[in-house]
């Protein structure tokens, strides 16, 4: 089997070791993924789901929203991207400077390294950026390569999703909010 494997042209070995690698990523259950299920039974509204085309940063701040985008990049092979800008997000917030180090360690192999199963795609000179901060990590380490790859969902994966039969189908299924329901999320709000 491993000599069949050797004769095989080095791109098919190039691919067939991406397909695994995300494959392996799909089939874990990685904390970041905001699983539907846990959120509950409830839908979003329609006014909700509205809201999610206004801006990228609205999509992202609804549990809803990141879910169906989530589960969108998924469909696209391409949830490494949120993964990462989120595992930033946590790294940033890390209180203890003792933490930083290990943590920046565990992003940069997952994420960025040549080896990296998850790999993201920003330019080399992101990646030598982000590389040469490993020296020194910092909470501002990802800061280049997180808005890279922000930048890359807002202008790419985030247009995509709003014209994809996933997000049309949420629109044509989410009912319009009640009077109870908007009575609660101002009660909410106080």
């Amino acid at each position: 089997m491993c000599n069949r494997l050797a004769s095989l042209p080095t791109c098919c070995l190039e691919r067939a070791k991406e397909l695994k690698a995300r494959l392996g990523s799909i089939l874990q259950k990685p904390n970041w993924t905001l699983s539907c299920s846990k959120i509950g039974k409830n839908k979003p509204t329609l006014e909700e789901c509205l809201r999610w085309k206004e801006s990228f940063e609205k999509l992202l701040c609804s549990k809803y929203g990141l879910c169906a985008f989530t589960t969108f990049l998924v469909t696209e092979f391409s949830e490494e991207n949120i993964a990462f800008y989120f595992a930033c997000e946590d790294y940033r917030r890390t209180k203890c400077a003792a933490k930083l180090p290990a943590k920046a360690q565990k992003i940069y192999d997952e994420f960025i390294g040549s080896e990296a199963p998850r790999e993201i795609n920003i330019d080399h000179e992101t990646r030598d950026i982000t590389k040469a901060n490993m020296q020194a990590p910092s909470p501002s380490s990802f800061d280049q390569a997180q808005y890279k790859i922000y930048m890359l969902m807002a202008k790419d994966c985030y247009p995509r999703f709003l014209r994809s039969p996933a997000y049309r189908d949420l629109v044509c299924q989410a009912k319009p909010s009640t009077k109870a329901d908007k009575q609660s999320q101002e009660e909410k709000k106080v």
